[in-house]
Protein backbone atom coordinates (compact mmCIF):
# COMPACT_ATOMS: atom_id res chain seq x y z
CA UNK A 1 0.00 0.00 0.00
CA UNK A 2 1.68 3.34 -0.88
CA UNK A 3 2.03 5.75 1.89
CA UNK A 4 -0.20 8.73 1.91
CA UNK A 5 1.76 12.03 2.28
CA UNK A 6 0.88 14.49 4.22
CA UNK A 7 2.63 18.11 3.72
CA UNK A 8 2.97 20.60 6.52
CA UNK A 9 3.60 24.44 5.55
CA UNK A 10 5.54 26.19 8.26
CA UNK A 11 5.73 29.95 8.96
CA UNK A 12 4.45 32.79 6.68
CA UNK A 13 3.61 30.70 3.55
CA UNK A 14 0.12 28.37 3.84
CA UNK A 15 -0.73 25.28 1.87
CA UNK A 16 -1.08 26.36 -1.71
CA UNK A 17 3.03 26.62 -1.16
CA UNK A 18 3.34 22.65 -1.80
CA UNK A 19 0.97 23.56 -5.20
CA UNK A 20 4.08 22.53 -7.42
CA UNK A 21 4.27 19.08 -6.07
CA UNK A 22 0.84 17.42 -6.28
CA UNK A 23 0.89 16.14 -9.63
CA UNK A 24 3.92 14.30 -9.11
CA UNK A 25 3.18 12.59 -5.90
CA UNK A 26 -0.87 11.98 -7.00
CA UNK A 27 0.38 10.58 -10.16
CA UNK A 28 2.86 8.44 -8.63
CA UNK A 29 -0.71 7.04 -6.62
CA UNK A 30 0.08 8.79 -3.63
CA UNK A 31 -3.21 10.12 -1.64
CA UNK A 32 -1.75 13.75 -0.70
CA UNK A 33 -3.09 15.87 2.48
CA UNK A 34 -2.04 19.67 2.62
CA UNK A 35 -2.31 20.16 6.73
CA UNK A 36 -3.27 23.71 7.00
CA UNK A 37 -1.00 24.37 9.85
CA UNK A 38 -2.53 26.64 12.84
CA UNK A 39 1.09 28.22 13.56
CA UNK A 40 -0.22 28.96 16.96
CA UNK A 41 2.32 26.62 19.00
CA UNK A 42 4.09 23.64 18.05
CA UNK A 43 2.74 21.52 21.02
CA UNK A 44 -0.77 22.21 19.85
CA UNK A 45 0.03 22.43 16.41
CA UNK A 46 1.71 18.93 16.32
CA UNK A 47 -1.36 17.25 18.48
CA UNK A 48 -3.73 18.29 15.96
CA UNK A 49 -1.60 16.98 13.07
CA UNK A 50 -1.45 13.74 15.56
CA UNK A 51 -4.88 13.36 15.04
CA UNK A 52 -4.74 13.69 11.27
CA UNK A 53 -2.21 11.03 11.36
CA UNK A 54 -4.46 8.95 13.52
CA UNK A 55 -7.22 9.25 11.31
CA UNK A 56 -5.35 7.81 7.77
CA UNK A 57 -5.74 4.22 7.01
CA UNK A 58 -2.19 2.26 5.79
CA UNK A 59 1.23 4.07 6.05
CA UNK A 60 2.17 7.96 6.14
CA UNK A 61 4.93 9.86 4.90
CA UNK A 62 5.17 13.46 6.84
CA UNK A 63 7.21 16.49 5.16
CA UNK A 64 7.37 19.58 6.81
CA UNK A 65 9.09 23.01 5.49
CA UNK A 66 10.60 25.34 7.75
CA UNK A 67 8.40 25.58 10.96
CA UNK A 68 6.40 22.86 9.72
CA UNK A 69 9.36 20.44 10.30
CA UNK A 70 9.07 21.53 13.77
CA UNK A 71 5.43 19.98 13.88
CA UNK A 72 6.07 16.83 12.36
CA UNK A 73 9.34 16.69 14.70
CA UNK A 74 6.29 16.74 17.52
CA UNK A 75 4.00 14.61 16.25
CA UNK A 76 3.11 11.16 17.99
CA UNK A 77 1.79 8.22 16.23
CA UNK A 78 1.64 4.27 16.83
CA UNK A 79 4.42 2.13 15.63
CA UNK A 80 5.10 2.08 11.70
CA UNK A 81 2.23 4.28 10.97
CA UNK A 82 4.44 7.24 10.15
CA UNK A 83 7.40 5.56 8.40
CA UNK A 84 9.30 8.63 7.29
CA UNK A 85 10.35 11.94 8.28
CA UNK A 86 10.78 14.27 5.07
CA UNK A 87 12.32 18.10 5.91
CA UNK A 88 12.04 20.78 2.95
CA UNK A 89 14.26 23.67 4.32
CA UNK A 90 12.51 22.09 7.63
CA UNK A 91 13.69 22.76 11.65
CA UNK A 92 14.74 18.46 13.00
CA UNK A 93 14.31 19.78 16.48
CA UNK A 94 15.93 18.39 19.51
CA UNK A 95 14.57 18.14 22.82
CA UNK A 96 14.10 21.14 24.25
CA UNK A 97 15.58 22.99 21.68
CA UNK A 98 13.65 25.89 19.78
CA UNK A 99 13.05 26.55 16.30
CA UNK A 100 14.98 30.00 17.46
CA UNK A 101 17.51 28.15 18.86
CA UNK A 102 18.28 25.93 15.86
CA UNK A 103 18.19 29.01 13.72
CA UNK A 104 20.84 30.25 15.46
CA UNK A 105 23.10 26.86 15.41
CA UNK A 106 25.58 28.66 13.00
CA UNK A 107 25.60 32.35 11.76
CA UNK A 108 23.65 34.10 8.94
CA UNK A 109 19.94 34.43 9.81
CA UNK A 110 18.34 37.47 8.80
CA UNK A 111 14.63 36.73 10.01
CA UNK A 112 14.12 38.65 13.27
CA UNK A 113 15.23 42.13 11.44
CA UNK A 114 12.77 42.11 9.09
CA UNK A 115 9.61 40.51 11.63
CA UNK A 116 6.40 42.84 12.06
CA UNK A 117 4.59 41.48 15.56
CA UNK A 118 0.96 42.63 15.81
CA UNK A 119 -0.42 41.86 19.38
CA UNK A 120 -2.66 39.62 19.78
CA UNK A 121 -6.12 39.14 21.91
CA UNK A 122 -4.72 35.81 23.00
CA UNK A 123 -1.52 37.47 24.29
CA UNK A 124 2.37 37.66 22.80
CA UNK A 125 2.43 38.70 19.33
CA UNK A 126 1.89 37.15 16.09
CA UNK A 127 4.80 38.07 13.67
CA UNK A 128 4.81 38.84 9.85
CA UNK A 129 7.65 39.37 7.54
CA UNK A 130 7.84 43.22 6.25
CA UNK A 131 5.74 42.97 2.86
CA UNK A 132 8.89 45.09 1.83
CA UNK A 133 11.62 42.07 3.07
CA UNK A 134 9.55 39.36 2.31
CA UNK A 135 11.21 38.74 -1.30
CA UNK A 136 14.88 39.10 -0.61
CA UNK A 137 14.24 37.36 3.39
CA UNK A 138 11.97 34.17 2.03
CA UNK A 139 11.84 33.80 -1.63
CA UNK A 140 15.12 35.71 -3.17
CA UNK A 141 15.10 32.89 -6.46
CA UNK A 142 10.98 33.65 -7.02
CA UNK A 143 10.06 36.09 -9.39
CA UNK A 144 9.37 39.10 -7.78
CA UNK A 145 5.90 39.19 -8.75
CA UNK A 146 4.87 35.75 -7.20
CA UNK A 147 6.62 37.20 -3.68
CA UNK A 148 5.06 39.90 -3.95
CA UNK A 149 1.63 37.87 -4.05
CA UNK A 150 3.08 35.50 -1.52
CA UNK A 151 3.94 38.33 0.69
CA UNK A 152 -0.25 39.14 1.05
CA UNK A 153 -1.00 35.77 1.59
CA UNK A 154 1.76 34.91 4.18
CA UNK A 155 0.01 33.45 7.73
CA UNK A 156 1.58 34.75 10.68
CA UNK A 157 3.10 32.49 13.02
CA UNK A 158 3.21 33.12 17.17
CA UNK A 159 6.21 34.66 18.78
CA UNK A 160 5.85 31.76 21.34
CA UNK A 161 5.44 28.95 18.84
CA UNK A 162 9.23 29.86 17.42
CA UNK A 163 10.61 30.27 21.28
CA UNK A 164 8.66 27.58 22.03
CA UNK A 165 11.13 23.88 23.50
CA UNK A 166 10.30 21.07 20.91
CA UNK A 167 9.06 17.49 22.95
CA UNK A 168 11.12 15.00 24.49
CA UNK A 169 10.44 12.20 21.82
CA UNK A 170 11.87 13.60 18.10
CA UNK A 171 10.11 11.92 15.34
CA UNK A 172 13.11 11.52 13.44
CA UNK A 173 14.76 9.68 16.77
CA UNK A 174 12.21 6.50 15.54
CA UNK A 175 11.54 6.62 11.73
CA UNK A 176 13.98 7.39 8.89
CA UNK A 177 14.44 10.94 7.87
CA UNK A 178 15.43 13.05 4.48
CA UNK A 179 16.64 16.48 4.70
CA UNK A 180 16.33 19.37 1.45
CA UNK A 181 17.21 22.62 1.86
CA UNK A 182 18.99 25.39 -0.30
CA UNK A 183 22.16 27.00 -0.23
CA UNK A 184 20.79 30.94 -0.12
CA UNK A 185 18.15 30.24 3.00
CA UNK A 186 17.88 33.70 4.85
CA UNK A 187 15.61 32.28 7.47
CA UNK A 188 17.50 28.74 8.51
CA UNK A 189 21.24 29.07 7.80
CA UNK A 190 22.85 26.21 5.30
CA UNK A 191 25.22 25.28 8.08
CA UNK A 192 22.07 24.64 10.57
CA UNK A 193 20.33 22.42 8.24
CA UNK A 194 23.38 20.40 7.92
CA UNK A 195 23.91 20.18 11.76
CA UNK A 196 20.27 18.88 11.81
CA UNK A 197 20.65 16.78 8.98
CA UNK A 198 23.69 15.15 10.47
CA UNK A 199 22.36 14.91 13.88
CA UNK A 200 19.13 13.02 12.63
CA UNK A 201 21.76 11.03 10.73
CA UNK A 202 19.39 11.32 7.84
CA UNK A 203 19.01 9.01 4.89
CA UNK A 204 19.73 11.28 2.31
CA UNK A 205 20.83 15.29 2.72
CA UNK A 206 19.97 17.13 -0.77
CA UNK A 207 21.39 20.82 -0.95
CA UNK A 208 20.07 22.76 -4.09
CA UNK A 209 22.81 25.54 -5.08
CA UNK A 210 20.89 29.25 -5.12
CA UNK A 211 17.95 27.86 -3.45
CA UNK A 212 16.20 30.30 -1.51
CA UNK A 213 14.02 29.52 1.95
CA UNK A 214 11.24 28.15 -0.35
CA UNK A 215 13.28 25.83 -2.13
CA UNK A 216 9.67 23.18 -2.41
CA UNK A 217 8.61 26.08 -4.97
CA UNK A 218 11.52 27.16 -6.49
CA UNK A 219 12.44 23.74 -7.31
CA UNK A 220 9.56 21.44 -7.20
CA UNK A 221 10.12 19.26 -10.10
CA UNK A 222 13.60 17.99 -7.70
CA UNK A 223 11.42 18.34 -4.08
CA UNK A 224 8.71 16.08 -5.23
CA UNK A 225 11.33 13.69 -6.57
CA UNK A 226 13.16 13.86 -3.20
CA UNK A 227 9.86 13.07 -1.71
CA UNK A 228 8.85 10.37 -4.21
CA UNK A 229 12.51 8.79 -3.17
CA UNK A 230 11.21 8.85 0.45
CA UNK A 231 8.00 7.06 -0.29
CA UNK A 232 9.62 4.65 -2.27
CA UNK A 233 12.31 3.49 0.65
CA UNK A 234 9.09 2.40 2.23
CA UNK A 235 7.73 0.47 -0.47
CA UNK A 236 10.94 -1.53 -1.72
CA UNK A 237 11.29 -2.17 2.31
CA UNK A 238 7.58 -3.18 2.50
CA UNK A 239 7.72 -5.57 -0.49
Amino acid sequence: MKPTVILVHGAYAESSSWNGILEPLQTAGHRVIAFATPLRSVATDAALLSELVRSVDGPVLLAGHSYGGAVITNVTAEPDHVIGAVYIAGFALEPGESCADASALTPGSTLAETLVPVPSAAGGADTYIAPEKYHHQFAADLPAEQAALMAVTQRPVTDRALAEPSGDQPLWQSVPSWFLFGELDRNIPVGAHRIMAARAKARSTVEIAGASHVVGISHPAETARFILEAAGSHELTDA
